[in-house]
């Protein structure tokens, strides 16, 4: 492997959750760094603040001529170069890691494992596909453990070479990657197998302690933390003082405020299994009042095969409005909508108040006009439906 020192690497699509992280630690480590991508970002912050150049622009320009390309699995059509699971594996190998993988939890559950290492002095490294507010980024160069947070929607975890690897769970989740959910558990095998040491989420029982994140899933995400820590040499007993500390990642479960009485969450979540975690989590801050969520689809796949299921878990709040589907990088596909996913909630809760807004802002205007006083109201998707949240706060400030 060529040394990072003697690189030039130009990033296509440096705005993203992944390659912002991964351009930073390339940096870090002696690589000159540039890149390009269509929007800004809320991940582009970290990158300009590291002193990497940033191009935006609706089309890619060209690179820079003698230097590597990578580009995000987004902008593979556009950019020729080098995978992100490429550059990612060279980094996972240049200090001892610890990859995080699975369905649902691998976010927050590495973040836990960098803020417990932190806190602790042990300076570490980390690549996580979301901001941690109390570390301050989603990614960072230290001289400790790396912490990476792996990703099998495009298969690039199973090319990762780590010292312990934690699977939270494993569950069908990006049915164009995959054909079954035994294709998918027969990868994860093939991968663990090779690991020196293996944290597997289904074999712990959640954690007893007050922790800062709400949710017996947070509680699950816990003991996965704390067992990687343990195997990474860290004293249980002071992981377990310092992770009551930790108050989350951006967009898992996150407060934005509270107007008129009504408190506004935001969430990633985006399958069925993340959904009824985050309402299951959000009825415990509730207390008397109701849930009442704006679920935004993301992937017309993911829509058409989950629809029952997605509705299933919408069914636990009290109101609901759907959007249209977040498309990301498919094309859609006819006669896939958010409708569906109504059609679904209507048959399967009679009598509950469920809207259907085409667009993100029709449906901050729905459920504004469906919460009340003491109700919680929660945004969920992996699209850009947060930017309900200001027009839902706005509205009920006023």
């Amino acid at each position: 492997m060529q040394p990072l020192s003697d690189r030039r690497i130009w990033f296509a699509g440096i705005g993203g959750a992944g390659l912002s992280g991964y351009a930073i630690l390339a940096q870090a480590w002696g690589a000159e760094v540039a890149g390009w991508d269509r929007h800004d970002t809320s991940y582009l912050g970290n990158v300009r603040g590291a002193g990497i150049p940033v191009t935006l622009a609706r089309e890619p320009p060209d690179p820079p001529e003698g230097w590597e390309v990578v580009v995000s699995t987004a902008h593979a059509a556009l950019v020729q170069g080098r995978t992100r699971a490429e550059l990612l594996a060279e980094l996972t190998a240049l200090q001892r890691s610890i990859v995080v993988a699975g369905a649902h939890g691998k976010t927050t559950t590495a973040a836990m494992i960098a803020f417990v290492l932190d806190r602790l002095g042990l300076d570490p490294s980390f690549l996580i596909g979301g901001d941690i507010p109390q570390l301050g980024a989603n990614a960072r160069a230290g001289s400790g453990w790396l912490v990476v947070e792996g990703d099998e929607s495009d298969r690039t975890v199973f090319r990762l070479p780590a010292e312990i690897a934690v699977v939270t769970n494993v569950e069908l989740d990006h049915h164009t990657s995959f054909s079954t959910g035994a294709e998918l558990e027969e990868l994860f095998a093939s991968w663990t197998a090779g690991v020196p040491h293996v944290v597997f989420g289904g074999d712990l029982a959640p954690v007893e302690l007050e922790l800062g994140v709400p949710g017996e899933h947070n509680r699950l995400n816990a003991a996965c933390a704390l067992a990687a820590l343990e195997l990474a040499g860290a004293d249980r007993s002071e992981a377990e003082r310092v992770l009551p500390e930790f108050r989350g990642v951006g967009r898992r479960q996150e407060s934005r405020g509270e107007a008129g009485g009504v408190r506004v969450l935001d969430d990633y979540g985006h399958h069925p299994t993340e959904v009824a975690a985050t309402l299951a989590a959000a009825r415990e801050l509730a207390g008397g009042g109701r849930v009442v969520v704006l679920f935004q689809p993301h992937l017309y796949s993911r829509t058409l095969h989950l629809q029952r299921e997605l509705a299933a878990a919408l069914a636990a709040a009290d109101a609901a409005c759907v959007t249209d589907v977040y498309a990301a990088r498919e094309e859609p596909i006819d006669g896939v909508t958010g409708k569906l996913v109504v059609d679904r909630l209507s048959e399967l809760r009679p009598g509950m108040p469920v809207g259907w807004a085409p667009s993100v802002e029709e449906g901050a205007a729905l459920v504004s006009g469906l919460a009340r006083r003491g109700d919680v109201v929660v945004t969920i998707g992996a699209g850009d439906v947060n930017a309900a949240v200001a027009r839902i706060l706005e509205r009920f400030a006023s």
